[in-house]
């Protein structure tokens, strides 16, 4: 049976990788601007949010939850970072250290309530979605935040620590803390502890708690780790506008969720990947990009995105019908 898991799971990454290479040269032939330099940096760093918000989402999907709080909570992490830095005054590294553990702290919340209190994950982070899209607004008295006294802050997202080594390799550092982010996720998923509970849990979590495993706990602990990476899409997005805009965010978490699924990461839970996740976040990017590019209303844009994630919700199905 994890054999022929297995085989789905390659197949699916094999499939999302072929469908990004078709959708690459499909745009190249139909518009000679797609694979311009400055055109593939902004692929890249659309694909740093999403991309991070994906890698948070993989991690909770994995379990067999849901959060449905990611867009929000990235929101209002930038505006965490905005008070800390610009009302606060306070030095760059604590509005940092401010976004993150603002994410963590609120996964924490959400992953309790799934835990402890058995509100279905569906409805608790529906629940935190709405409650921190509202803090967001009050916080910023509904007026985005700039970054104007921090300089320095929009090199987190927009700056190049790879271009200033290698010229000839502009690659933003959103992107770059993306790739990081990436193979840290992957390692603790495939090579610790916490990787192997997280699977437990949405595999066969009943089984997993008659073994002795604090499935409370591990639960919350994955939720906690997903909102601090939402404060890191946090970060990102806002060093990017080079300000916090509390309107944000919400919608995000559907483009992630996508991504999450065209990776090949089951909704049942139990089975998904860090690799196959990126695929997908790069899949997203590169459609929506191709479908601006050759003008296309951006009404029919969002047709499309919805068109995905229900073509990839029922391709999940299948796979698991076929695995048994």
């Amino acid at each position: 049976m994890s054999q022929t898991k297995s085989r789905s799971g390659m197949q699916q990454k094999l499939l999302a990788f072929a469908s990004l290479i078709v959708l690459i040269i499909f745009f190249s032939l139909a518009s000679e601007n797609f694979l311009q330099t400055a055109n593939v940096i902004g692929i890249l760093q659309a694909t740093s949010v999403n991309g991070v918000l994906a890698i948070a989402a993989t991690i909770v999907i994995i379990t067999g939850g849901i959060d449905l709080s990611l867009g929000t909570l990235m929101t209002f992490c930038a505006v965490i970072a905005g008070v800390v830095l610009t009302w606060g005054g306070l030095p760059l590294p604590f509005g940092i250290i401010g976004a993150i553990g603002a994410g963590a702290l609120c996964g924490l919340v959400s992953g309790t309530l799934i835990a402890k209190m058995r509100i279905p994950p569906f409805i608790a982070t529906l629940g935190m979605m709405l409650i921190l899209k509202g803090l967001s607004l009050v916080i910023s008295g509904t007026k985005p935040i700039y970054f104007n006294d921090t300089p320095s802050f929009p090199e987190i997202s927009t700056g190049s620590l790879v271009g200033s080594i290698f010229p000839a390799l502009p690659l933003p550092n959103g992107v770059l803390i993306l790739f990081v982010l990436a193979l840290v996720a992957s390692y603790v998923l495939n090579r610790t502890v916490l990787g192997r509970y997280t699977f437990a849990l949405g595999s066969n979590e009943e089984a997993a708690r008659l073994s002795g495993v604090n499935t409370d706990f591990w639960k919350i602990t994955v939720y906690a780790l997903a909102g601090a990476i939402c404060g890191l899409a946090g970060l990102i997005i806002a060093s990017r506008l080079n300000s916090a805009q509390p309107a944000l965010g919400q919608g995000y978490e559907l483009d992630a969720i996508a991504a999450v699924v065209i990776g090949g990461t089951s909704l049942a839970g139990g089975r998904g990947s860090v690799l196959g996740t990126i695929i997908g976040a790069l899949i997203m990017s590169v459609l929506l990009n191709g479908l601006r590019i050759l003008s296309v209303a951006q009404e029919w844009q969002t047709v499309v995105t919805g068109l995905i994630i229900i073509a990839a919700v029922y391709a999940d199905m299948m796979r698991r019908a076929r695995s048994g």
